[in-house]
């Protein structure tokens, strides 16, 4: 198994004990996305606390890789994903708060 795949495997058991459905598909692909940041231990969780963290994703990410502009509700989108994380989650994975992103924008990468 590559590490890629342990990463998404990982990722997908967080995924099914906190209770949110996927598209293995999308979720791959949101996971290639990121980069090389999930093999990183620091850069692979995202801070909801942290506004400049947060200020990054809507950036890099929903502009950047979704094409999405201030008027499609960056904020909304953003707290969508906490929410589904649980704002105390410690372990906020960035591969699952970017597919829950897109998940909510209705746009995927690739």
């Amino acid at each position: 198994m590559s590490k890629f795949d342990e990463k998404v495997a990982q990722y997908r058991a967080a995924m099914d004990k906190l209770g949110i459905s996927y598209t293995v598909g999308k979720f791959e692909a949101v996971t290639k996305a990121c980069g090389p940041s999930i093999y990183n231990k620091d850069a692979e969780t995202v801070s909801s606390s942290d506004q400049a963290e947060m200020d990054r994703v809507k950036n890099n990410y929903l502009k950047k890789k979704l094409g999405l502009t201030d008027s499609d509700d960056l904020d909304g989108i953003v707290q969508y994903a906490v929410d589904k994380m649980g704002a105390s989650n410690r372990n906020k994975y960035r591969a699952i708060f970017y597919y829950l992103c897109s998940h909510k924008a209705g746009k995927f990468p690739g």
